[in-house]
């Protein structure tokens, strides 16, 4: 019995926007994680301090959600974060129950290091393509991303 999945090529698999989404992402994370290892920052942390830099003082809540963590695996990444002093909870002024999320003065030599490894990560991933086909590339991962949170929220329909 053939099954559909040996009707699909592997020339077919190696253009699938979500394997190659996925594999890029995934050199990139490999990459950036050898090029900062020495920071003593897992994977988890940097990804949650990238949020963090970029939204400081946010609530848990949304931290989880954005992240798309569940909230007790993030809690205790926040905990091990915290006790190494990379992160500060404070109650919400408004609301005892939140907690907000703040990055302490341990990161401020970190956000330099992150930039400088993003920024030789890219250069390397984007070797050969002109400033046009960077711009275009952008620009349509930034419209796949639009449309993939709009039908998220419902406002899209797939028609089939």
């Amino acid at each position: 019995m053939e099954t559909n999945s040996s009707l699909i090529t592997e020339s077919e698999y190696e253009r699938s926007i979500g394997f190659l989404v996925h594999d890029v992402a995934r050199l990139m994370r490999s990459e950036f994680d050898r090029s900062v290892r020495d920071a003593g920052l897992t994977r988890a942390q940097w990804f949650i301090l990238a949020y963090v830099i970029r939204t400081d003082g946010q609530t848990q809540t949304d931290l989880a959600i954005e992240t798309d963590m569940g909230k007790a695996p993030l809690c205790k990444l926040l905990d091990r974060m915290q006790v190494g002093g990379w992160i500060e909870r404070r109650p919400d002024p408004d609301d005892r129950r939140v907690n907000r999320v703040f990055k302490t003065a341990k990161v401020d030599p970190l956000t330099s290091m992150m930039i400088d490894a993003t920024g030789s990560l890219y250069d390397i991933a984007l070797e050969g393509l002109d400033a046009a086909a960077r711009e275009n590339l952008v620009d349509g991962l930034i419209k796949l991303k639009k449309n993939l949170l709009a039908h998220k929220a419902g406002a899209v329909e797939i028609s089939t």
